[in-house]
């Protein structure tokens, strides 16, 4: 799958700015480099010493490029366990492109997306897990979704599963071995220490399986709907929430009619905030379909904000609040697995004994104004109190990726396999493929087992110059 030629890219994004770095990687990436580089102080950078960097211009003949500082690092001791050179030029995309081209004429062939860490993974400096990290740090946006990033990529994750994995290969030794001994009926593993082992995998295995709840969505955000009656200020909180004019204020009911979306770190976590439509009854098409996306909208988010307007119960339409109560056991009755939080708006026009009246009929109100930013930051705690931070805290390892949850899910159906066959004593041979399947996934984890759609799916998505 990977070629042997020598590849280049740009590492750094499109477009200009102050500087640019452009990598090469193969074996004939530093003589090609070499082709290209006049060293300020005349130095043949094939000479040169690993991991030293050296000022100099690029040039094609007389014409000169750019001045740069040209780092090389000779194989194995580099990111791709190749020789790569990594050139920091100008900004200018003119620069850029005109260098580029100079060493795909050199020799150098275009990189394909995620080919110098595919290389890594290939030459043994990443595993496959580590790999897939290095995509998740560069595309984090808060503070969670790297910590867990960095972890993967310092292989905590990799370890834990490289450890459990040569564990059941020892005790998978002895069961292979007791079949090459089938007549003589001898045990070579005690079935009651491969029991224990299986226990502690499989402890390990749901507790890493749990933990992807919280890992996607720490990585993806956690989705939070606003819903309510129209008016009731759901616009309003999702500016003072993100402190912006991101959504249409207006008097007039129904001014939302589709959802808008934005996002905020809060602590560290990734929220996403979907301002939605209205909830009423009405005749208008646009407003009813809008409407319908509302209840779209909470079908796929975390966590639900019912916002209500705290002066109703003292307008003279005295049945509102008796609605309100009713469209919020619609919601728990159709969600009833969501986290619901309500929230009185315009708080700051009631009165000491108005606030008392409203908390003894929904007790569980949050009071806020979103207008005057009146107990914002509590509605922020309480959406933190919803997200399990624990194992951030204690740096326990959490799964974000979908591949990797798809094969601890097999992994420990193969691992319970075992543990039944032991307690029903079935014969070793059918035990031993039991151990091989679980093995087996555990090795696609890591990378042990791979095919080329496998790793073609996983790099696909990197950045080219990554």
């Amino acid at each position: 799958m990977v070629s042997q030629d020598t590849i280049v890219a740009l590492a750094t994004p499109s477009g200009a700015g102050a500087i640019a770095i452009i990598r090469v990687s193969g074996k004939d990436a530093i003589s090609i480099a070499s082709s290209v580089f006049d060293s300020i102080s005349k130095k043949d950078i094939t000479k040169q010493k690993t991991h030293t960097i050296h000022l100099g211009h690029i040039v094609d003949g007389p014409k000169i490029y750019d001045q740069v500082l040209l780092s090389l690092f000779k194989g194995p001791n580099s990111y791709t366990g190749e020789n790569v050179v990594e050139i920091s030029c100008h900004g200018s995309t003119y620069i850029q492109q005109q260098i580029i081209q100079l060493l795909l004429r050199k020799g150098c062939k275009m990189a394909e997306p995620g080919e110098f860490t595919l290389r890594a993974f290939i030459n043994g400096k990443l595993d496959l897990s580590q790999a897939e990290a290095v995509a998740d740090l560069i595309s984090s946006e808060n503070e969670a979704s790297h910590q867990i990033a960095m972890q993967q990529m310092r292989g905590g994750f990799s370890n834990e599963i490289a450890k459990l994995r040569e564990e059941l290969l020892n005790f998978a030794s002895l069961i292979e071995l007791e079949l090459d001994f089938a007549e003589e009926d001898v045990e070579f593993a005690d079935r009651s220490q491969f029991n224990d082992l299986l226990d502690r995998i499989d402890f390990v295995l749901k507790r890493l399986i749990d933990s992807f709840a919280v890992g996607n969505v720490i990585k993806n955000g956690i989705p939070v709907a606003i819903v309510g009656e129209p008016n009731v200020g759901k616009s309003t909180l999702l500016n003072a929430l993100l402190n912006e004019e991101r959504a249409i204020v207006s008097e007039i009911a129904g001014t939302t009619r589709d959802t808008i979306e934005d996002e905020l770190v809060i602590n560290g976590i990734g929220f996403r905030f979907i301002d939605t439509a209205g909830i009423r009854e009405t005749k208008d098409v646009v407003e009813s379909i809008g409407i319908k996306k509302t209840f779209e909208k909470i079908e796929q988010a975390q966590v639900v904000v019912y916002l209500l307007d705290s002066n109703l119960q003292f307008s003279e339409n005295s049945n509102s609040l008796k609605q309100i109560q009713i469209e919020i056991e619609k919601i728990k009755n159709q969600f009833p697995l969501k986290p619901l939080i309500i929230i009185g708006n315009k708080a700051d026009k009631l009165t000491e004994n108005q606030v008392q009246a409203l908390q003894s009929e929904i007790a569980e109100i949050l009071l806020i104004s979103a207008k005057e930013n009146l107990n914002i930051e509590d509605l922020k705690s309480k959406l933190m109190s919803f997200v399990n931070t624990g194992a951030l805290r204690n740096n326990e390892t959490i799964v974000t990726n979908t591949r990797h949850y798809d094969s601890l899910i097999k992994a420990l159906e193969e691992i319970q396999k075992v543990k039944f066959g032991i307690a029903t004593g079935i014969s070793s041979d059918l035990m031993a493929i039991d151990i091989r399947q679980a093995l087996y996934y555990f090795g696609e984890i890591t990378g042990q087992v791979t095919n080329d759609e496998l790793l073609g799916n996983i790099f696909a998505n990197f950045c080219i110059g990554k």
